[in-house]
């Protein structure tokens, strides 16, 4: 397939061109400095990337970076650019809509603060306590949720750059909901409350930068299982990889 990563340099962005070259995409790296790109890469992978340099809120560049490609990763940007990081995004999912040969697969990042708690209707970014600026990936996923484009966003929770287990685990992959178990009893407790056991359990969120960037990768095609989907991962001991549908 065509991917084109928009962000490449950033510690997912830079992971999915790599895992990309292995798998035999055909990567294009939209970026604003090429010179990192080439360093992070070097020379062996660099020769096998298409790179594009320009501005990522220059909407005539996207628009011909999106020309003929299957799909589109957008790691660029971070919510704490607040106003400039709903910017960018808005400007590529509207190339992404405009561009008459884009086949329209698109994943962008998000974070497990988007994510459903189960037995609730509610999400980690609307509890006390969390980052303002996390709201910025509420507004990304409602602009997606606007599109007709073939659309998933990636939220786990805190990226390392590798993990050390003490014993085989499996990444647990979930639709629409936490990845983690969550009591029933959720349900009575203030939104305080709530706010409180999450931030007690973050860890259990941590996977690794090369985890989602493989997710990601592996389900690239349209019309896959997690269409119009939010997507959580975790790290569960002795649990098969499976996909949950959402909900309680």
């Amino acid at each position: 397939m065509k991917i084109i990563v928009f962000g490449a340099t950033g510690n997912t962005g830079k992971r999915v061109l790599v895992q990309g070259i292995k798998m035999g995409h055909e990567m294009t790296a939209y970026v604003r400095n090429a010179e990192k790109l080439y360093d992070q890469l070097g020379k062996h992978s660099a020769k096998h990337v298409k790179v594009i340099v320009d501005d990522m809120m220059d909407p005539v560049s996207i628009g011909e970076a999106l020309a003929h490609q299957n799909a589109a990763i957008i790691a660029a940007g971070h919510a704490g650019q607040g106003e400039e990081f709903v910017r960018i995004v808005d400007t590529i999912i509207s190339q992404c809509e405009l561009e008459p040969s884009f086949s329209g697969r698109v994943w962008m990042m998000g974070g497990a603060g988007l994510l459903d708690i189960p037995y609730t209707d509610l999400i980690g970014n609307h509890l006390p306590g969390f980052p303002p600026e996390y709201k910025n990936h509420n507004r990304n996923y409602e602009r997606l949720q606007q599109t007709g484009l073939d659309w998933s966003v990636m939220c786990p929770g805190t990226m390392m750059d590798s993990s050390e287990h003490s014993e085989p685990v499996h990444l647990h992959v979930t639709t629409e909901t936490l990845p983690v178990p969550i009591p029933e009893a959720i349900k009575e407790y203030s939104e305080a409350d709530i706010a409180g056991h999450l931030f007690n359990r973050f860890q259990e969120l941590n996977v690794t930068y090369d985890d989602v960037a493989r997710c990601m990768l592996d389900h690239i095609e349209l019309g896959g299982a997690f269409k119009r989907k939010r997507v959580g991962l975790a790290y569960q001991n002795n649990i098969t990889v499976h996909l949950e549908e959402g909900g309680a």
